[in-house]
């Protein structure tokens, strides 16, 4: 159990710290004042989030929480050397920094939620306030590509393609769909389900062999819902945004390399003609050089500062 902890702990604290490395060059090419204030309370909160599991670790688990604890401050994204694959991938401009929180952000609601019932009562305490300043990372990404959208200069095809990439990463970060390790995190009480409280009220029973699907399940929903929105403020008789399949371009888990479509179909094709769909289907070296001639325009719909952003200070130009 005790292992069990210090590795759950240590993977959420190394996921803040590696965000911010991940973010932090985008101040400097921020679309707006309001864009770069945005990023800097992100980090600003995420880099807090970081120091509070180290904290855990330092005052709970002794030398081995300390080495821990000091292992989290020795990696870095840049290098990529941070636990999770998804935490070392290049951020190199705003369009996936809104996807980036929109979508793998999302994720970290959901874990954080479900550690917010264990039985360790110093991490279950920790994640009311971080869930807190979770919501604000998650607006910022839908209010950013809602803003896009409104903007009318990225291409739709292309915003897809970043969906594409981008939730299909999340996806992976739930973990693989049998998971021992998230089967005995449940029975020792270390980490719930997501809306764990609402589901025992609800006496719904636990299948504690597929948790991480089912919290993939959730979250997939989610977002399927927050895209619909989204759908809203695209011109009329414009092709929808949509979630990809949960088995599209995964990493992790049963469908790991496996050849499925957006759609969820398994590809028949041959490696020719599915390269040629991961040419149309995910982000190409053409859009990135297309996106520095799109970023010289008003690409992002603009958002004024408010009053109390102004005096906060976070974000000002140096």
């Amino acid at each position: 159990m005790r292992d069990a902890l210090v590795s759950m702990i240590t993977v959420q604290g190394d996921t803040e710290f590696a965000s911010v490395e991940q973010q932090r060059h985008l101040l400097a090419s921020a679309p707006t004042d309001y864009d770069r204030y945005a990023a800097a309370r992100i980090m600003a909160e995420e880099q807090r989030h970081g120091w509070q599991m180290a904290y855990l670790l330092m005052t709970y688990f002794g030398q081995q929480g300390r080495r821990e604890a000091q292992k989290l401050l020795e990696r870095n994204a840049q290098d990529g050397d941070r636990l999770l694959g998804a935490f070392n991938r290049p951020m190199p401009h705003w369009l996936d920094f809104f996807c980036y929180t929109m979508f793998v952000d999302r994720d970290g609601k959901f874990q954080l939620g479900m550690l917010s019932t264990s039985a360790f009562k110093p991490l279950a305490a920790s994640m009311g306030p971080m869930l807190k300043e979770e919501s604000f990372h998650l607006g910022t990404g839908s209010n950013g590509l809602r803003r896009v959208i409104k903007a009318g200069v990225i291409p739709l095809d292309m915003l897809q393609r970043y969906f594409n990439k981008w939730v299909s990463t999340a996806h992976d970060l739930f973990g693989v769909d049998a998971s021992s390790s998230a089967h005995w995190s449940y029975v020792w009480g270390v980490k719930g389900r997501w809306d764990e409280r609402k589901k025992l009220e609800a006496g719904l029973e636990v299948d504690k062999e597929v948790l991480n699907e089912e919290a993939r399940g959730h979250y997939h929903t989610e977002i399927v819902g927050e895209v619909q929105k989204l759908n809203g403020y695209l011109p009329e008789g414009s092709t929808p945004l949509v979630v990809p399949h949960e088995n599209f371009h995964r990493d992790i888990g049963a469908f790991k390399r496996q050849r499925y479509t957006t759609e969820g179909v398994l590809f028949e094709g041959s490696d020719e003609e599915w390269d040629a769909y991961l040419h149309v289907t995910l982000p190409t070296a053409q859009d990135e050089e297309d996106l520095k001639e799109l970023f010289k325009q008003e690409w992002v719909a603009n958002k004024p500062l408010s009053a109390r952003q102004i005096a906060s200070g976070i974000g000002a130009k140096a």
